[in-house]
């Protein structure tokens, strides 16, 4: 039978600023990615996030990203291999004192925005990363985009990877994503999506924007929590998976 963890980037917060639908999208997915403080999150949403995971049983995973509030960890910003190793400890080290002191342990990785992206295409970054989560704990599960350099390096290092593939993105001929920049980045219309990740999954190809398919694996599927319609969204796709008899099931470290 086939099978795929569904996960959902969460705690993108701060203070009393919304926590959107995040705890009723925990019902849908099976691996939380919780934001740590730089992009977004604060210690309380942090907290909190955490032991909603945990009372779902969803897989925990810290989601560090570029110190830019503002632009919400999407902008690229240049950063060295050392700079980049630092604030992924840091932020991993910050969600891990919370999920240890819940008793438990943290599941996964996942770098956020920009620093994803970059660390897709550039080996010296997702080295750095690569190596800053094994250095924390190399138990941990390194996510990264199906086919990037973040998977190449991950493995490299030792670490156990899961290949990501997404719900709502378009993908180029390369099997990167479509800028957010371009028009065509996001799909927005929910048969399309569900019918994307369908084939993802099953047939291990993507129809890139040109018209190509493209090879990848998938481990992992992505749906974004900060949209509108995130749970409408989570709730079409864990169904249609269901149909398919998909087993939902986060990732065994």
């Amino acid at each position: 039978m086939l099978r795929v963890d569904l996960n959902c980037d969460m705690g993108e917060g701060f203070g009393a600023y919304k926590m959107g639908n995040d705890e009723d999208l925990l019902d849908y997915v099976t691996s939380a990615n919780i934001a740590c403080g730089f992009h977004a999150g604060d210690p309380a949403i942090m907290k909190k996030t955490v032991h909603m995971a945990l009372e779902k049983n969803v897989g925990i995973g810290a989601h560090p990203g570029f110190n830019d509030v503002t632009g919400f960890g999407r902008r690229n910003i240049a950063v060295t291999p050392d700079e980049a190793y630092d604030l992924v400890v840091y932020q991993i080290g910050a969600l891990n004192g919370f999920v240890r002191a819940a008793g438990e342990r943290m599941q996964h990785v996942k770098p956020h925005g920009a620093l994803y992206n970059m660390a897709a295409g550039d080996p010296q970054l997702a080295e750095a990363i690569a190596k800053a989560v094994y250095d924390v704990d190399p138990d941990l599960v390194l996510y990264g985009l199906s086919g990037s350099e973040l998977i190449h390096a991950g493995l490299k290092r030792g670490l156990k990877t899961a290949s990501e593939v997404f719900a709502d993105r378009t993908y180029q001929r390369t099997g990167e994503l479509t800028s957010r920049k371009e028009k065509n980045a996001l799909i927005h219309e929910d048969d399309k999506a569900v019918a994307q990740v369908v084939r993802m999954i099953k047939e291990q190809k993507v129809k890139s924007v040109s018209g190509i398919d493209v090879d990848l694996q998938a481990d992992t599927v992505c749906i974004h929590g900060d949209g509108p319609y995130a749970l409408s969204f989570a709730k079409k796709i864990h169904e249609a998976l269901t149909a398919e008899k998909i087993k939902l099931l986060k990732i065994s470290k």
